[in-house]
C-alpha cells in the first residue's frame, strides 16, 4: 500500500516570496512592486547598496503611516524589490494610485487616510456642518400654510377680502398745490366711527327762524351770496376755502357772538352773508342761474373739508371786496396784530373792480353831525364858519389814513369810514360851497383777502391755494373735520 500511495507535494512558500504574490488591492498598506520592476530597476541604478533621493521620495509617496505598518516590519521588507546583500536592497518601483486602500477585513485609519491624500476632506466636512446649521433655522421659519377646510356640499368658499384691501372711497378732488394730508393708517374692524360733518345754525333774518344745515351746503349759500357767481373758479374756491375757515374757527371755539340765541351765526357781513337754500332754489334753480349755482357748487366740493390754519389753528379769514392796491395790517384797523393778517400788494383790483373808485357828496352840517361836532366848536377851532380844518396826520402801510384831524378833533381812518359811510378808509375831498365831495378809493376795511384781487390773480393763472398764500401770511392747509373732532 506504501507503493501505491500518491504523493502530493505541497509547495511551501517562503512569507516575503506570499507577500509578494499578494494583489495590490489586499497589500498590507503599501504597495508592491512585481519582479520584473525591480531588477528594471536594478538594471537602471547601476548600483545596490546606495538609496537614491528619488528612491526616498517615492518611499515616502507611497508607504504607510507606522501606524498601519505590523510591529518589527521594516518598510523595505515586502518584497518590493530584489534582495541583495545583507541590509541593502533596491529601491521600490512607485506604482502610481489614486489613493491608499487597506487590507481587507481591517478598518479604514480615518486620520491616515485625510492627513495623508486628502486634505480637502475635513474642510468640506466643516463646510457642510455650517451649511447646515445655517439652514436649520430657515426651515423652521419658513412659513407654512394650512389648507382650509370646504364648506358642506363640496363648493369652494369665496376668500374673505381684508379690510385693508376694500376699496376705498373716491378720493375728494383736491387743489393744486395744497399739500397732501398724511395718510390715516387703516383703522381696526372695532374703531370709533368717523366725525359726521357738522351742522351750522343760521339766523335768517329776513324770515327771523334759524336754519340748521351740513357744513359743506351752508358754505354753498355763503359763496352765492358773497362774490359774484362770474369770478374765475379759482377765485371761488379761494373764498370757499376762506368762508368754510371762518365758520370753523366759530364752531371750534363754540363762539355764537352776535347771533341770536340757538344760532351759530347770521345771514348778514356781521358774519358771512348767507342765501338760504331755499331761496337758491326759488331764485337760482328756476330764473336762468342753474348753470351759475352749478359753478359755486363745483367750487365747494373742489374744496371740500379744506381750511386755512396757522399753528395748527384755524386762522381768522376775512376778507373784502376791493383793495386800494394794497391790503391792511390787522392792528391798523382792529388794534390787534395778527401775524398772517399783513400788508400785501393787490393791484389788479384798480383794473377790474367797476367801482374802485367812488365819490360821495355831504352837507357841511351831514359831515359835523356824523362826527360829533358841533358848528360852534368848529368855528372857535378854525377861527370862522365857512369851513371846517382837515388835515390828515398819518397813512397806514396799506396807503390808508391812519389818523385824520377835523375840527381840532383827531380820528382814526376807520372811525371817520364808519361814522362818514365811506367805501374805503382811503379817500381825498373837496369843497364845493357848503358841500365837501368825498372820493374814496377800494371797498371795505382792507384786512384779509380782496375778493376783486383774488378774481385778477385768477385770470392770471394762479390757483386758488397761491391766491390764498398771497393774501394770508405764512399760513397752510388742513382738514375742518380733523380740526372739530
Amino acid at each position: 500500500m506504501k507503493d501505491s500511495q500518491v504523493r502530493i507535494r505541497i509547495p511551501i512558500h517562503h512569507a516575503n516570496e506570499h507577500r509578494r504574490t499578494l494583489p495590490v488591492e489586499e497589500s498590507p498598506g503599501f504597495i508592491a512592486a512585481s519582479p520584473q520592476t525591480s531588477k528594471l530597476a536594478q538594471q537602471r541604478s547601476g548600483t545596490r547598496g546606495t538609496l537614491p533621493a528619488e528612491a526616498g521620495y517615492a518611499r515616502r509617496a507611497t508607504a504607510v503611516a507606522p501606524a498601519l505598518r505590523p510591529a518589527g516590519a521594516s518598510p523595505l521588507t515586502s518584497g518590493a524589490g530584489t534582495r541583495g546583500t545583507r541590509g541593502t536592497s533596491l529601491p521600490p518601483v512607485a506604482v502610481p494610485v489614486p489613493y491608499l486602500r487597506p487590507a481587507a477585513g481591517r478598518a479604514p485609519r480615518w486620520g491616515t487616510r485625510w492627513g495623508s491624500h486628502r486634505p480637502w476632506l475635513p474642510a468640506a466636512a466643516i463646510a457642510g456642518l455650517l451649511a447646515l446649521a445655517l439652514a436649520v433655522p430657515a426651515l423652521i421659519a419658513w412659513p407654512r400654510h394650512t389648507a382650509q377646510p370646504l364648506p358642506p356640499g363640496g363648493r369652494k368658499a369665496a376668500p374673505e377680502m381684508p379690510v385693508a384691501a376694500a376699496k376705498p372711497e373716491a378720493p375728494v378732488t383736491r387743489l393744486p398745490g395744497v399739500p397732501p394730508i398724511p395718510a390715516v393708517p387703516a383703522a381696526p374692524a372695532r374703531s370709533v366711527p368717523a366725525v359726521a360733518e357738522p351742522d351750522v345754525r343760521v339766523y335768517v333774518t329776513s324770515t327771523g327762524r334759524t336754519e340748521t344745515l351740513p357744513l359743506e351746503e351752508y358754505i354753498v349759500g355763503v359763496v352765492a351770496a358773497e362774490m359774484p357767481p362770474s369770478f374765475e373758479g379759482e377765485a371761488l374756491k379761494a373764498q370757499a376755502i376762506a368762508a368754510r375757515t371762518f365758520i370753523t374757527r366759530r364752531l371750534l371755539a363754540d363762539d355764537t357772538s352776535g347771533a341770536p340765541a340757538g344760532a351759530d351765526v347770521t345771514d348778514t357781513v356781521k358774519h358771512q352773508a348767507y342765501i338760504s337754500k331755499a331761496r337758491l332754489t326759488r331764485e337760482w334753480g328756476h330764473s336762468g342761474k342753474a348753470a351759475e349755482l352749478a359753478k359755486i357748487r363745483q367750487a365747494v366740493r373742489d374744496t371740500k373739508d379744506t381750511i386755512m390754519v396757522y399753528e395748527g389753528k384755524p386762522i381768522t379769514a376775512s376778507f373784502f371786496s376791493t383793495s386800494n392796491g394794497y391790503t391792511e395790517n390787522s392792528e391798523d384797523v382792529w388794534a390787534k396784530a395778527v401775524p398772517y393778517l399783513r400788508s400785501v400788494s393787490s393791484p389788479w383790483d384798480k383794473q377790474l373792480a367797476p367801482r374802485y373808485t367812488e365819490t360821495i357828496t355831504l352837507s357841511r352840517q351831514s359831515v359835523f353831525d356824523r362826527l360829533g361836532l358841533s358848528r360852534a366848536a368848529i368855528a372857535a377851532s378854525t377861527g370862522g364858519e365857512n369851513m371846517p380844518e382837515i388835515r390828515v396826520l398819518s397813512k397806514t402801510e396799506g396807503h390808508r389814513i391812519k389818523k385824520i384831524e377835523v375840527g381840532g378833533t383827531v380820528f382814526t381812518g376807520p372811525e371817520m369810514r364808519n361814522k362818514l359811510g365811506l367805501r374805503s378808509a382811503e379817500f381825498t375831498w373837496r369843497t364845493e360851497g357848503d358841500k365837501i365831495a368825498i372820493t374814496t378809493y377800494g371797498y371795505g376795511h382792507g384786512v384779509g383777502m380782496s375778493q376783486w384781487g383774488a378774481n385778477g390773480m385768477a385770470k392770471e393763472g394762479h390757483t386758488a391755494t397761491q391766491i390764498l398764500l398771497h393774501y394770508y401770511t405764512g399760513i397752510s392747509f388742513a382738514q375742518a373735520s380733523r380740526i372739530l373732532s
